[in-house]
C-alpha cells in the first residue's frame, strides 16, 4: 500500500484497535496469476504467534482453493470522505479523499470439516461471540446432523501476520485551521461516513486546532 509519511500508522494497539473495530473484511489472494477477493467477517487475535486472524468461506467459493500458495492480503477499510479544496487557504487547490485502511498478510491455511473439525468449530464461536453471543445456545441446541452438515458447507482459515500496515490519510499535511475547516464541515455532514471520517480527524487533531 502506497504511504506517505504523514500518512502512515505503526503503532500496534492502534491498527490491532482498528482491525477489531472493522472486521468485516476484503480478503484478497491469487490463482492462475488472476486476483481473487471476498468480503467476509473475521475475527483478530493477539496470540504468542503474533496476530492471528481467522474466518471462514462457503465451500462453494473456490476461493479458498488459493490459501497456501502464497501471501494471502486482508484489508480491513474504515470510514471515507470526499473532501472539497473550498476548505483551502490556497485558491489552486484541487479535492481529495480522507480514509483509514489496514492491510494485513501473511501465509494462510484452509481448515475443512473433515482435517480439523473441532478448529472449524472454534472459528464459528468466536464470531458467533464477536457479533451475537446469545445465538450460541441456539446453536448448541441444533441437532448434531444440523450443524456437521453447516460445518461441511464452509471452508474456514487462519492466517498469522507478517506484514501490517497502516494508513491514516487525514488532512495531515493542512494547517491546522485548514484541518478544522474540514472537521466541522464532515461533522455537519449528513453522510454517516463523511461524520465518522470527520470524528477521526477530530480525534487526532491537536487540541488547538479545534
Amino acid at each position: 500500500m502506497y504511504i506517505p509519511h504523514l500518512n502512515r500508522e505503526d503503532h500496534p494497539e492502534t491498527l490491532l484497535a482498528f482491525m477489531k473495530e472493522h472486521a468485516f473484511a476484503t480478503v484478497v489472494s491469487a490463482a492462475d496469476h488472476l486476483p481473487l477477493a471476498s468480503h467476509i467477517p473475521v475475527t483478530v487475535t493477539e496470540t504468542p504467534r503474533g496476530v492471528r486472524i481467522r474466518g471462514h468461506f462457503a465451500k462453494a467459493n473456490e476461493q479458498w482453493r488459493s490459501l497456501g500458495g502464497s501471501d494471502t492480503l486482508v484489508i480491513f477499510a474504515g470510514p471515507h470522505a470526499y473532501i472539497s479544496p473550498v476548505h483551502y487557504d490556497r485558491w489552486e487547490s484541487v479535492p481529495t479523499w480522507n480514509y483509514l485502511a489496514v492491510h494485513a498478510s501473511g501465509r494462510a491455511r484452509p481448515l475443512s470439516f473433515d482435517d480439523e473439525p473441532e478448529t472449524l468449530a472454534e472459528i464459528l464461536a468466536e464470531l458467533i461471540g464477536e457479533h451475537e453471543p446469545e445465538y450460541q445456545a441456539r446453536w448448541d441446541s441444533l441437532s448434531a446432523r444440523y450443524r456437521q452438515g453447516m460445518l461441511r458447507g464452509i471452508v474456514g482459515f487462519e492466517l498469522i501476520v507478517d506484514r501490517l500496515e497502516g494508513k491514516m490519510k487525514l488532512s495531515q499535511n493542512k494547517s491546522r485551521k485548514e484541518q478544522a475547516r474540514i472537521v466541522d464541515a464532515l461533522m455537519r455532514s449528513d453522510d454517516p461516513a463523511a461524520a465518522a471520517t470527520g470524528d477521526e480527524m477530530r480525534r487526532r487533531l491537536p487540541a488547538e486546532a479545534e
